[in-house]
């Protein structure tokens, strides 16, 4: 039975990853903000926490409550859309401060307060990104503040890799695919059952030559 930590897991891919694992018997620890998503994850059989990613210190606490832990799988879930639209109209500073908090100085906190317990078990590290974070993928400049946080999101998670991999931590970044839900709309490609399948089973087969790769959940390596 491995520990999975997923941060994030109110709705969507990362409840759906609370579930599935939970399924399985493995133990579950899972952040959320909603009152409602903690009943969800505790019937699910997850331990639940309620941890704000836009509160620094109380992510701060969090990495520091995890340092007894040993962490097999740390999955980073938590993220925000921001404002959308295919203009380069500049964003406002409380949407530009809550996308890049959330999105990306939420994981910076979090992947160092975290490495301790992933190095102990030489377990794995999962950020989900988007295919939108990729410079070399770009063709559309549709939600320009959202790209730009997960290409600093890829950013970080790669300079992870090369920290934590020869520490014997797999470190990945996960495009989940366009999937249905509450962020993704009705008319999504994928619905998030088979996003989340997909993406397990790259974790469960994950080995060195995985660390520092960006990931489809079907398995496609994406460039950066």
């Amino acid at each position: 039975m491995a520990t999975v930590l997923i941060l994030g897991a109110s709705r969507g891919i990362g409840m759906e990853f609370a579930r599935q694992y939970a399924a399985e018997g493995h133990r579950i620890i899972a952040t959320h903000r909603k009152p409602e998503a903690g009943e969800t994850l505790r019937a699910l059989g997850a331990k639940p926490i309620v941890l704000d990613m836009l509160d620094e210190g109380a992510v701060v606490e969090f990495g520091e409550t995890m340092a007894s832990e040993t962490i097999d799988i740390a999955i980073i879930n938590a993220g925000v859309a921001g404002p959308r639209g295919s203009a380069l109209r500049a964003p406002g500073g409380l949407d530009f401060d809550a996308v890049m908090h959330t999105n990306v100085r939420a994981p910076m906190q979090l992947i160092p307060a975290l490495s301790p317990a992933l190095i102990a078990a030489r377990g794995k590290l999962a950020v989900v990104s988007s295919k939108m974070g990729s410079v070399s993928l770009m063709t559309s400049t549709a939600s320009w503040l959202y790209r730009a946080s997960k290409a600093a999101l890829n950013s970080a998670l790669k300079a992870a890799s090369l920290e934590l991999g020869p520490q014997g931590v797999t470190c990945i970044a996960f495009h989940p695919g366009w999937v249905r839900t509450d962020m993704g709309g009705g008319s999504a490609d994928i619905d998030v059952q088979s996003s989340v399948s997909g993406m397990r089973r790259i974790l469960a087969a994950a080995n060195d030559s995985s660390n520092g790769k960006f990931i489809n959940y079907n398995g496609e390596q994406l460039s950066w």
